[in-house]
């Protein structure tokens, strides 16, 4: 649960989307100006203005349930990887090579037929040691050994920066264990969370009796997860109070921490999670994990053990059979997401390879796809964001020259990483056998999970990534205050090539924005230029920045997304406000380049014209009806739409360029105008 956030939406459940090679559709030069729908009125809906050709073009396939432009360039990641993964076929490769471990896992995901006969065998093992337990002491035991490859029981822990100390790694405790993933689901009493509750229960019902039980035993077992999933969300913090620094960090000795829970034996659960010697940690949600390990101790054993068994059969769902793997799908991707069939195999399969091994796939990527003429384009692209941003903040008129002196100190203290590590991780030690997928899956997330664990005490690592090169995103890490923009997101329609500034300081330009905004946002503002959550902000100037935050929240709450559901800006603020900054900052540098300055008329489109075309034709996109609900409820992003009609009308040089007026529906008075970064 690392505090990093990112730029695109990372959407729970969802495979990529499907269509064909994304740079063939631009070729690296320009817009297509296909994209457009001229018939439709900038100022009253500028999403479709910019974006409305795209979309009637690509309508959602069926097994996608959002299908946007961003994923095209997904997709054709995946066609690259499969070709990287075809190739590796045509030759041997010596056991434990990269080769050697992509081809086996791949062609272990495509073998439908031996996937069909092992049914539920692959986890037989697993299933019977739950099924042994009798005790507490055994349920701690069993709990420690499937938090190292499946999702995490109960409550979840993992190591990474202290977030007051960020040179040194610590271990952090967490809310978790909730198969739905997000609490309102479990506690919201609207009719569509009540109809996934029950599509929950029918998928644990089908999924257990897929894994032997009886028909009657498996509607028992479902009954008593749903119980201590429930019992875990009511207790859990809102996604709102989650995203607040502050409120998520509590440093407890252990001697501290044995005083948070009664009669617990913390150094059995340590030790059963492979960890040992902890003097003081990061509980960041006390009462959530206090509730958590109430349960473990008084629910009944029977109900605890098939709450353990569930978290292993949903985490290896993916992997067994087709019953599995299409129940699972009839929930997560038709129900809770709305998509309508499966994605084929292939995509499955790549997907989990890039899962698993991220690193081993990304040292070929590069090696193939990344020219060495694309990172020095950013490097110079990256400086010059950086120096708008800088004097933006100079330009600050409700900011004091104290907070500002110190925003300056932390933006050029900004690590960047671009296109892929300086150096690659040692995974010689993870192996991929040829037994069963999911056997591989296992032994994969217990080598990630060893590879975390073996950072508790030690210094952080700032070289490292925590994204694979091949990625189609972005992140801001405010514990070591840098910025990532990986090789996968350097391609249309982000990153123009062979492309004229107005467009790539629009695309990539807002996204770099974006990032460095982060590091200036509701959150990121608390952590100073090393990574260490401080208040290095006046009070006057952190009540101005809070209230200037507020309107953009007001704001997004009165949109309506569908129906009588809203925006939640409170929840979508930290990404509201890096959109808004990203805008601004590269505006900002492109008018300091000759095409900005010049003006110039593309395709009928001025330069000011162009930067936001391109930065709409990131959004680009159709979403069904059942992810927009979705979404509003899970996603730190604001849906595209908004992240264009709701974010432009609050930049003052979109006015110009279109000519927009206070005729026009999205028009707002200036005084009413987000104005921060």
């Amino acid at each position: 649960m690392k505090k990093i956030y990112y730029f695109l939406p990372l959407a729970l459940f969802l495979a990529t989307a499907n269509i064909t090679d994304a740079s063939a559709q631009t070729n690296g030069k320009g817009l297509d100006m296909a994209n457009l729908d001229k018939k439709a009125n900038p100022g009253k809906d500028f999403f479709r203005f910019a974006t409305g050709g795209w979309a009637d073009a690509n309508p959602i396939p069926d097994e996608y349930s959002r299908y946007g432009s961003f994923d095209k360039l997904r997709e054709n990641n995946q066609i690259q990887i499969k070709e990287l993964i075809t190739e590796l076929g045509k030759t041997q490769h010596i056991q434990g090579s990269n080769g050697q471990k992509i081809g086996t896992l791949y062609t272990l995901g495509m073998d439908s037929v031996k996937l069909n006969k092992d049914g539920a065998a692959p986890i037989k093992s697993q299933l019977s040691k739950i099924a042994a337990i009798k005790t507490i002491d055994d349920v701690i035991r069993v709990s420690g050994e499937i938090n190292r490859y499946a999702s995490s029981p109960f409550f979840a822990l993992y190591v990474s920066a202290d977030d007051k100390n960020s040179s040194m790694n610590i271990l952090h405790l967490y809310q978790d264990g909730l198969g739905m993933g997000t609490r309102d689901y479990y506690v919201e009493q609207d009719a569509h969370s009540r109809e996934l509750r029950d599509g929950y229960m029918t998928l644990m019902t089908k999924q257990f009796i897929h894994a032997g039980y009886r028909e009657m035993d498996a509607r028992v077992a479902a009954t008593a997860v749903m119980k201590i999933e429930t019992a875990l969300a009511e207790s859990h913090y809102t996604k709102e109070k989650a995203r607040i620094p502050e409120e998520n960090y509590h440093k407890y000795t252990f001697e501290q921490l044995n005083s948070l829970t009664s009669n617990f034996n913390w150094t059995k659960f340590f030790a059963a999670n492979g960890v040992s010697g902890i003097k003081e940690l990061n509980v960041s949600q006390p009462e959530p994990i206090a509730a958590a390990v109430k349960l473990m101790q008084t629910s009944p054993i029977e109900d605890i053990k098939a709450y353990l068994a569930w978290k292993v059969i949903n985490s290896a769902s993916s992997y067994l059979s087709d019953d599995f793997v299409n129940t699972r799908f009839d929930f997560y991707g038709k129900q809770m997401s709305g998509s309508k069939v499966i994605q084929p195999r292939w995509k499955r399969a790549v997907s989990t390879i890039d899962g698993a091994l991220g690193e081993e796939v990304g040292q070929m990527y590069v090696k193939k796809y990344f020219p060495a003429k694309a990172k020095e384009r950013m490097v110079g692209l990256v400086k010059n964001l950086q120096v708008s941003l800088g004097e933006r903040i100079n330009g600050l008129e409700w900011m004091s020259k104290t907070t500002k002196a110190k925003a300056q100190d932390k933006l050029n203290n900004f690590i960047v990483k671009i296109g892929y590590p300086d150096k690659w991780r040692d995974t010689s030690g993870l192996k991929i056998e040829n037994d069963s997928y999911w056997a591989n899956i296992v032994r994969a997330s217990e080598f990630e999970y060893n590879y975390n664990f073996s950072k508790l005490g030690k210094p952080v690592d700032k070289s490292e990534w925590h994204m694979s090169p091949q990625t189609v995103n972005a992140y801001y890490n405010p514990t070591s205050n840098e910025i990532c923009f990986p090789a996968g997101i350097l391609q249309p329609p982000f990153f123009y090539m062979e492309g004229d500034d107005a467009i790539n300081y629009g695309a990539i330009g807002v996204v770099i924005g974006h990032e460095m905004t982060h590091g200036f946002d509701d959150q990121g503002r608390k952590f100073d230029k090393n990574g260490n959550m401080t208040d290095w902000w006046t009070a006057e100037d952190a009540a101005k920045f809070d209230k200037r935050a507020q309107v953009m929240v007001d704001f997004f709450d009165n949109i309506i997304v569908i129906d009588d559901l809203h925006a939640n800006g409170k929840y979508t603020l930290g990404e509201n406000i890096a959109d808004h900054g990203g805008l601004q900052v590269a505006f900002n540098a492109l008018m300091k380049t000759k095409e900005g300055k010049a003006n110039k008329e593309i395709d009928g489109f001025t330069a000011q014209q162009r930067f936001f075309l391109a930065y709409a034709n990131l959004w680009a996109g159709n979403v069904r009806d059942t992810e927009i609900v979705r979404l509003t409820k899970v996603d730190v992003h604001s849906l595209g739409k908004w992240r264009v009609n709701a974010a432009l009308p609050h930049i003052d040089s979109w006015y110009k360029a279109f000519n927009i007026t206070e005729k026009e529906p999205l028009f707002i008075n200036k005084e009413n105008r987000v104005s921060i970064w």
